[in-house]
């Protein structure tokens, strides 16, 4: 089993949840594939069994939009029929960008198994649930 996480981070939050995600994959015996978006090509995603897409919340509430919403809108079909889970930090407000996410993946046929969201920097507890998330994609 290979798993791809593909994130986009601007503090380190979003990468400190991903490094989680990729341990928690590795313990359950997976291959994992930690890809920054800016070094991602389409292959990451058709190569591997299951996927992790982590943006963290930008402007008001949405998905970054210069890197991360384009690569994510081009590889779109790529993601249907895999396992896909997505994840992310936020700031301010209420995280309501991670349900606007998990709503347009499903409109686009792609049902994400998990959408995990954490406060600013990933506390002990965020961490924890991303390594589960790594070995619930890894299963």
């Amino acid at each position: 089993m290979k798993v791809s996480v593909i994130y986009y981070t601007e503090t380190g939050n979003t990468e400190a949840m991903a490094n989680a995600i990729v341990e928690g994959i590795e313990n359950a015996g997976a291959e994992a594939n930690l890809v920054d978006v800016n070094d991602a090509t389409a292959e990451d995603i058709t190569s591997a069994d299951a996927v992790a897409l982590g943006c963290p919340a930008k402007g008001d509430e949405e998905i970054e939009d210069t890197t991360f919403r384009p690569y994510l809108e081009e590889n779109m079909d790529e993601l249907k029929n895999k396992k896909v889970a997505i994840f992310g930090s936020y700031a301010w407000n209420e995280g309501e960008w991670i349900e606007t996410w998990k709503a347009e993946m499903e409109e686009n046929g792609i049902t994400p198994i998990e959408a995990l969201k954490a406060y600013d920097n990933p506390d002990d507890d965020a961490l924890e649930e991303c390594r589960a998330l790594g070995e619930k994609l890894a299963k």
